[in-house]
């Protein structure tokens, strides 16, 4: 009795012990009072230098002043639109994204338009770096789109011109990034057409990829095949 006893003791200490341990070893977040879920909820009262058009897109009083009221509003839709970082402050970034998105709804149902991309090729997905836009046509019908995307970033541009789709992998694990690329169809290189789980205006971009959301890259998938035609053209915002 006197052994089990014994062993009872060292099972309670260690088990003590491994309690005190997890407790240190818990995310600041448990023990220091909530500080991370503050810092993500924390609003600027910081006047940005794009205050004033800001305000403007939002329908908010155009004061150039920051106020709650304007923060809150300048967050909400950073959050929408996966704008980081979302304190709500009237920066570059936002700014820019509100434009990306007034270009955007501006195309409508007649992205080619100014007929940038070739009609004189059949099946053909178009991409605009300048307005964020990808759409697929067949001689100068529209066909699906169009759609946002997410190009590459400064320094990791998408690279523009003619391109054919030379590859196509449903789930393709990238070996350099270490990221699942669903649906991936690749065009020159190692850049393609591939859904991401990101907000299509997330920034700063992607490595050079053609980032989609689900639906859209799955639609894609199903309407384009290896041989078929690419066109990049423009130029990201921010590049």
């Amino acid at each position: 009795m006197a052994v089990v006893g014994k062993i009872r003791g060292v099972r309670t200490r260690r088990a003590v012990a491994l309690s005190v341990a997890g407790l240190m070893a818990a995310p600041a977040l448990v023990l220091g009072g909530g500080t991370a879920a503050q810092a993500a909820s924390s609003c600027t009262t910081s006047t940005g230098p794009y205050q004033k058009q800001v305000e403007n897109y939002l329908n908010r009083p155009v004061d150039g002043k920051q106020s709650a009221a304007d923060c809150k509003a300048i967050q909400s839709f950073q959050r929408t639109y996966g704008v980081t970082p979302d304190i709500g402050y009237a920066g570059p970034v936002t700014w820019q994204t509100m434009k990306t998105l007034t270009a955007q709804k501006a195309a409508g149902k007649n992205p080619n338009k100014d007929k940038k991309c070739p009609t004189n090729k059949g099946r053909i997905a178009c991409v605009d770096l300048t307005r964020q836009l990808s759409w697929i046509q067949d001689g100068s019908k529209l066909k699906f789109g169009p759609v946002p995307i997410r190009s590459g970033r400064n320094g990791y541009e998408t690279r523009t011109g003619s391109k054919k789709i030379y590859m196509r992998h449903i789930k393709h694990w990238s070996s350099v990034y270490h990221v699942w690329m669903p649906y991936s169809q690749f065009f020159d290189g190692g850049q393609a057409f591939h859904s991401v789980n990101l907000k299509m205006w997330n920034p700063p971009g992607s490595h050079g990829c053609v980032n989609m959301r689900d639906a859209d890259a799955r639609t894609y998938w199903n309407l384009l095949k290896n041989g078929d035609d690419v066109y990049v053209y423009g130029r990201k915002p921010g590049t």
